[in-house]
């Protein structure tokens, strides 16, 4: 087969450095990627869709860097090609770029949580992987300061009229399930540009605080608090639980 026929889509001046979609494997659970697997549109080079789903991890510390406005569009851009239940993508999201709007939308969130308190936490949780441990030891303590040195902080809204706590059916949560496919369609988008995050569930008083700060109107819920950077470069990579793919994989049946 051409490699010219295996994006078709692309006019000729588009495949400067066509993606290695030809040819990936797996060993250890890790991509092997035999060549470039990259392109240039426009100028820009754009990462293969493989490559930015294995590069995305969470990251909690970042670089004093801001991020552009045109790689933000892109990436809210590629959240809004996300599938949705009712195909009108009731998606809303506040970008804030002010940092005395950032320090009191993010004052309801608890600073300064210690390593001692966090271990405590995850005693009472009841968790004894060990890899889980060390996620959250790293995590909990760093909550409100990921959320105070992102590049940049996203809120992101999602049009709930039926109560989101008390479904009296699955597809009450539609628009919830959907809101979180656009969320990891940004935190792909990201990877590509070589820009990663972290999300937050807010608690409930938080809800309430941020509908108030950031005059979200009623009928429109908060997934998450979405927090995206340049990593720190001194950022060490947690260790991810090793999940070996086809233990998961179930043919017919169970």
């Amino acid at each position: 087969m051409r490699r010219s026929a295996i994006v078709p889509q692309l006019p000729d001046k588009h495949r400067l450095i066509l993606a290695a979609v030809i040819r990936y494997s797996f060993r250890d659970q890790k991509l092997v990627l035999e060549q470039n697997r990259s392109i240039q549109i426009d100028g820009r080079i754009v990462v293969d869709l493989y490559q930015a789903i294995y590069n995305r991890r969470t990251v909690r510390d970042f670089q004093n860097r801001q991020i552009s406005k045109a790689i933000i569009k892109r990436i809210v851009g590629a959240g809004l090609k996300a599938p949705s239940n009712n195909h009108l993508r009731e998606w809303e999201f506040i970008v804030i770029t002010d940092e005395e709007i950032r320090s009191r939308t993010i004052a309801g969130v608890k600073p300064n949580v210690t390593v001692k308190a966090a271990e405590r936490i995850i005693n009472k949780w009841g968790l004894r992987n060990k890899t889980q441990r060390e996620m959250y030891l790293d995590g909990i303590p760093k909550q409100y300061k990921m959320l105070l040195t992102a590049g940049c902080l996203i809120i992101p809204c999602f049009l709930q009229e039926t109560p989101l706590l008390k479904p009296k059916s699955l597809s009450w949560l539609n628009g919830f399930a959907s809101i979180w496919c656009c969320i990891e369609n940004m935190l792909l988008a990201a990877s590509a540009e070589g820009i990663y995050g972290v999300t937050r569930i807010p608690f409930d008083k938080e809800f309430k605080y941020l509908r108030d700060v950031l005059h979200i109107p009623p009928k429109y819920s908060i997934p998450c608090y979405l927090a995206l950077g340049y990593p720190e470069k001194a950022n060490g990579k947690i260790k991810q639980l090793k999940i070996k793919v086809t233990d998961r994989i179930h043919y017919n049946k169970w």
